[in-house]
């Protein structure tokens, strides 16, 4: 059996927690085993990767200890003798842990990108930009879901490979009976549900969001939004929702599991991050047949359905909620097809990535 030590911040249900998790679940478990450096333990994962036989080390957190960050996860690689290693990363600062590792005795580097380069400050530009040449060296194994994600983390190169955000084809596709479970489960049948699925973070835009709801608000009575996650600034948009009169019409579901289900109850997915590297919400939310209306900050490689439509965060929210209002299906799209052509199942992207990091 292979074992891939996979390094993140946590095995909560951020992005690439959620794409390393269809991976593992994708993966034959007699022959692949992935196992977890996190700084933060007692995830949402963290059971079901207990159930699946995973190991998960528990390290400092690197804006308290980076010293201790580099001495545990050396010790961690040599004394379980792992001889490959992923790194989810969001900066070329993540060649730390793979020195580390290498240290450790791991042959196998591999970094996978998971960002995009908007929204960085100069000083952290500059860092990034100071350390990525040291990436490059130590890296053996680049990987990114996109163009821009990859061009961002390693600069203009021929040696990253692009794999994607697949999806499990058999669980993210419209469920009809399930979307009427949980439009009866928050008394929303006959509602215009507009979708959001995020963190509460400042990266995921939602104060304008709010506001883009407002003005949809106004022009159909029966909206109502549906947001999907947790986070540090949820009481603060809490607080603006009830600011803006809309208490009654947001709904806040917390963090949830059913995502295909939610996804299948909502008319339109409304998503204006200031950046992503490669937004799995957004493929999921295409996968389910959901028109998507999102911020061009955003890889035109999100689009693999045409049903997403790339609006300017410089235009206002009245533009935004009539391109929203206009996105409407009479009838949601079957996207298995577009899916496989486009390499987005996760079972290939799955046997992709091994095939990748050990051969």
């Amino acid at each position: 059996m292979k074992r891939l030590l996979c390094i993140i911040s946590s095995l909560d249900a951020g992005g690439a927690e959620t794409f390393l998790m269809k991976v593992y679940r994708s993966l034959p478990l007699e022959e692949y085993q992935l196992d977890f450096v996190v700084s933060v333990h007692n995830g949402c994962y963290t059971k079901e990767v207990l159930e699946r036989g995973g190991k998960i080390f528990e390290i400092p957190k690197r804006t308290e200890d980076l010293k201790g960050v580099y001495k545990s996860i050396k010790r961690i690689v040599k004394e379980n003798g792992y001889d490959a290693v992923l790194k989810l990363g969001e900066n070329s600062l993540s060649v730390i842990d793979l020195i580390a590792a290498k240290k450790g005795g791991a042959r196998h580097l591999a970094l996978r990108s998971c960002n995009a380069p908007t929204g960085l400050s100069f000083k952290s530009r500059a860092i990034h930009k100071l350390f990525r040449p040291l990436l490059n060296r130590i890296s053996t194994v680049k990987l990114a879901p996109s163009d821009l994600a990859a061009e961002f983390m390693f600069g203009k190169r021929t040696d990253v490979k692009l794999l994607n955000n697949g999806v499990d084809l058999n669980v993210f596709c419209f469920q009809p009976v399930e979307r009427q479970k949980i439009r009866e489960e928050f008394s929303i049948c006959n509602k215009f549900v507009v979708g959001h699925v995020g963190r509460f973070y400042h990266q995921k835009n939602h104060k304008y969001l709010i506001e883009v709801f407002k003005k949809i608000s106004e022009k159909r009575d029966d909206a109502v939004l549906m947001l999907i996650g947790v986070g540090p600034l949820e009481s603060e948009i809490r607080t603006l929702v009830s600011e803006m009169g809309l208490k009654e019409k947001v709904i806040f579901a917390g963090q949830r599991f059913d995502i295909p289900a939610l996804l299948s109850a909502m008319d339109v997915f409304v998503f204006p991050s200031f950046h992503e590297g490669m937004p799995n919400t957004v493929i999921e939310a295409q996968a389910t047949g959901l028109p998507c209306v999102i911020a061009d900050t955003i890889t035109r490689e999100a689009d693999i359905t045409g049903l997403v439509q790339y609006l300017p965060l410089s235009e206002n929210a009245d533009y935004w909620s009539e391109k929203a209002l206009s996105a409407i299906l009479t009838e949601r799209k079957n996207t298995y097809s577009d899916f496989t052509e486009h390499g987005y199942n996760i079972k290939d992207v799955a046997n992709e990535l091994v095939e990748i990091i050990w051969k």
